[in-house]
């Protein structure tokens, strides 16, 4: 009797283990989500942009607005600095729940430079008036190392400022007309009115150390050797920096604008954005353009491009469906789960990676590797620890202002 008593209570215990051992099984067990989802608008940090102070761009169909700043509204007096106006500017940006591609210059045509003050207040700080496009223009010292010295200063501090400020998506930099890296009309005399190739293989160094965060970029007219450091030193072309072309549609053909693309390297899209802008003078542009313009968005891996100008052939619609050509865009190919943890398959379906941090999420559990540089057409698995019944996924991202949101696609039954 004794005996199987004992017999009993250890079938008991073994029956327990084997049903524990049975639901534990099943909570590791992982099985498919449905899930279903569309992305219906254009992505924060990619597409068109209109001009910040523009009448048009209080819309969602742009993520991103534009300005020029200039230094000496930040800087009148030698190390003291006023952000307030980045400040207003960055504020209007992100109060339409956009963000910000900036730019500053020190040299317009037809005005004065924008070097601050104190510098032109210097006895031994000569500035250069000459034509530009036909306009009397200020052109800086380049050979002063006070100018030299607050230009690196000023970066290093704008980096302190904003690295890390979610309204500003992109900063663009460089020297000559427009900070678009050429005098073509004027006078461009390296070392005076342009900075030297010493100076520019300095402050691009410079660049790289203090801006940790922010994608930089400079134009593709930095490719000719006569004016820049690249050729002499290519170990430069190794530095993390994006390209902009004012001219982008003469990129399309063989020529100058796409030798410098080519310079740079056609795949640097894979870890800097590549960006630029598009006149509109005329429906011919606009034809031109727009039947190419899917294609060529892919074929340079294009993130953004000013294209205000597009409204005066087309419609916001359409200005819409071009911004969704550019950039990042994911896709949810698997979607599976047990009862702790969950699988997710992303495909990047855009042109370009994303250039900051974004995570794979569930039920509000970031995954541990980021979709940073998901290259267009690559897929990738990640792991999050948390599933559920019914777990809920989105892509969450830091660098956003508030009202922005990261979509995919998803079609999984």
């Amino acid at each position: 009797m004794k005996y199987t008593k004992t017999l009993l209570i250890i079938t008991a215990a073994l029956m327990i283990c084997a049903v524990f051992k049975s639901l534990h099984a099943a909570d590791k067990k992982y099985r498919p989500i449905s899930l279903t989802s569309r992305i219906d608008s254009v992505q924060p940090m990619t597409g068109i942009v209109f001009w910040e102070d523009s009448k048009n761009n209080n819309t969602g169909a742009i993520q991103l607005e534009y300005s020029y700043m200039r230094y000496c509204d930040v800087v009148r007096l030698k190390g003291e600095y006023d952000w307030s106006t980045v400040e207003r500017k960055l504020e209007s940006v992100a109060s339409r729940k956009h963000q910000a591609v900036l730019r500053f210059w020190d040299t317009y045509p037809g005005r004065p430079t924008s070097v601050p003050e104190y510098i032109k207040a210097l006895p031994d700080y000569h500035e250069t008036v000459a034509k530009s496009e036909k306009r009397d223009t200020g052109f800086p010292d380049w050979s002063h190392p006070e100018y030299q010295r607050f230009f690196l200063e000023f970066y290093e501090k704008f980096a302190m400022k904003y690295d890390n400020d979610p309204r500003l998506a992109f900063l663009e930099t460089g020297f000559g007309l427009w900070a678009e890296y050429h005098i073509y009309s004027g006078p461009e005399e390296p070392g005076r009115t342009f900075p030297s190739k010493a100076f520019q293989a300095q402050f691009f160094q410079h660049l790289a150390r203090v801006l940790k965060s922010t994608p930089w970029m400079i134009s593709e007219d930095a490719h000719v050797g006569t004016r820049t450091p690249f050729s002499d030193q290519p170990e430069l072309l190794k530095i993390k920096f994006g390209i902009f072309d004012d001219s982008f549609h003469l990129a399309w053909k063989p020529g100058y604008n796409l030798e410098g693309w080519t310079f740079f390297g056609r795949d640097r899209y894979r870890e800097s954005p590549m960006g630029g802008e598009i006149l509109f003078p005329d429906k011919e542009r606009d034809d031109l353009v727009s039947s190419n313009w899917i294609k060529e968005t892919r074929n340079f891996g294009v993130t953004f491009m000013i294209c205000e100008q597009w409204l005066h052939h087309t419609t916001i619609d359409r200005i819409q469906e071009h911004g969704m050509a550019c950039g990042y865009k994911f896709r949810v190919t698997a979607f599976e789960a047990n009862a702790k943890e969950s699988h997710v398959t992303i495909t990047n379906t855009g042109v370009a990676p994303i250039y900051y941090d974004a995570f794979v999420t569930v039920n509000g559990v970031r995954a541990k590797e980021s979709l940073k540089y998901l290259q267009p057409g690559e897929t990738r698995l990640y792991n999050v620890k948390s599933g559920g019944e019914s777990p809920q996924l989105t892509i969450e991202c830091d660098r956003l202002v508030a009202g922005q949101q990261i979509q995919f696609d998803a079609d999984l039954k």
